[in-house]
């Protein structure tokens, strides 16, 4: 017998119109025992074939759609969505070397995240469908890209909700240092302890963007993580960049980055950014630019009010410390929080703070993480770059 779900009636619109997840509530029947990892069919309510994709019954995302049609999850089927998805990516950065080369639903492959940095390849399965076929991935990614190592970064809560166990290690080959390039700025990338797969490759073109608003002027780097905006700024011209993380370690690495790339004008500091914030205040202090880019305040959607009250506290801390013409940078990578529910957060800390906003650019993540207009999901980072009145 054939392994196939059935939706309700009126349930497959959203399907048709693009996405790709099916909710465990929109199920009307099951046919046949398909077990967490199955590729199996997904039918209308009257049957008809709607497309194929991975089960699971022990989540509410209960499939993942992969295809409109019937497909094989074997070794050709990754190698040409990988490959694929690759093509795409030297479109986007033509002679890098380092970037994201899988972005899961947003490259047709759902639950899978592939990062390459030079040499090293990271990757991250997070539907069980995927982690069932992860050797069979290092396969396809062996003889696509020939790497020094393949690393798992598997340490992921989103894992949790599949009911696989949260690890990290290296699956293939022999791991090593390696230093990437992105926009003239060098990095040094820990595959094992770095942030996500090694480092936050989404921020990469807002980063840069930083550049052409801070030439001869003072930056704080809030959230600085391992100096990505405070690289950038000295890479733009600023005279002074000061940059705080709460992380010993993120600071300890970001200072090596400043030494690779002689950035003599920035100092970090280990902090607490909510609290220095205020003491930068109260002593006086003022800059022409400051960066906000801090952790996701919203894991689901229970916290979203929380999430905008943090918001809206670290902004309207920020804006206090900026120069009058100077430029707030700041960001959200709260899925839950909405574009709109964000820029009227940080709206509503500027009356607060008794500034006036002027929205110069706004963004959300690289383009080699694509998102899907049918998958509001998908997108998830949110950056806005205001000039200060």
């Amino acid at each position: 017998m054939k392994k196939q779900i059935v939706l309700r009636k009126n349930e497959e619109h959203r399907i048709v119109a693009g996405h790709q997840w099916i909710f465990s509530n929109e199920i009307k029947s099951i046919h046949g025992t398909p077990e967490a990892g199955d590729v199996i069919e997904v039918l209308r309510f009257d049957e008809k074939l709607l497309g194929v994709g991975f089960y699971n019954p022990h989540s509410l995302i209960a499939l993942r759609l992969l295809a409109r049609e019937h497909v094989n999850t074997t070794f050709e089927f990754f190698e040409q969505r990988i490959t694929q998805a690759l093509q795409l990516r030297k479109k986007i950065f033509p002679g890098s070397e380092s970037f994201r080369v899988v972005h899961g639903e947003g490259d047709f492959l759902p639950g899978l995240i592939v990062d390459k940095y030079n040499e090293f390849i990271s990757i991250q399965t997070l539907s069980v469908g995927m982690d069932r076929r992860l050797t069979l991935i290092c396969d396809v990614l062996e003889s696509v890209f020939h790497p020094k190592a393949i690393v798992e970064r598997n340490e992921s809560a989103l894992r949790s909700l599949e009911q696989l166990p949260l690890k990290k290690g290296v699956l293939r080959g022999t791991i090593g240092q390696t230093i990437i390039t992105e926009n003239g700025v060098k990095f040094k990338v820990d595959l094992l302890n770095g942030q996500k797969t090694g480092f936050f490759l989404d921020q990469r073109e807002n980063r840069s963007a930083i550049r052409r608003y801070v030439k001869n002027g003072s930056v704080l780097d809030c959230f600085c993580n391992e100096g990505g905006f405070a690289l950038n700024a000295g890479a733009g011209g600023a005279r002074e960049i000061r940059a705080l993380d709460i992380s010993e370690t993120a600071i300890a690495n970001a200072k090596v980055n400043a030494a690779i790339n002689e950035t003599r004008t920035a100092s970090f500091e280990v902090a607490d950014v909510f609290d220095r914030l205020d003491e930068l205040h109260n002593s006086g202090n003022r800059f022409d630019a400051v960066v906000l880019d801090p952790p996701s305040f919203s894991r689901n959607k229970k916290t979203v009010a929380s999430a905008l009250k943090g918001y809206k506290e670290i902004n309207s801390k920020a804006l206090k410390l900026i120069n009058t013409g100077g430029m707030l940078a700041t960001a959200s990578c709260s899925h839950h929080v909405t574009e709109e529910s964000f820029l009227e957060t940080v709206e509503a800390a500027a009356r607060s703070s008794h500034r006036t906003l002027q929205l110069l650019e706004f963004s959300g993540a690289s383009p080699d993480h694509p998102t899907l207009t049918a998958m509001p999901e998908t997108s998830y980072l949110k950056f806005a770059i205001f000039a200060v009145r």
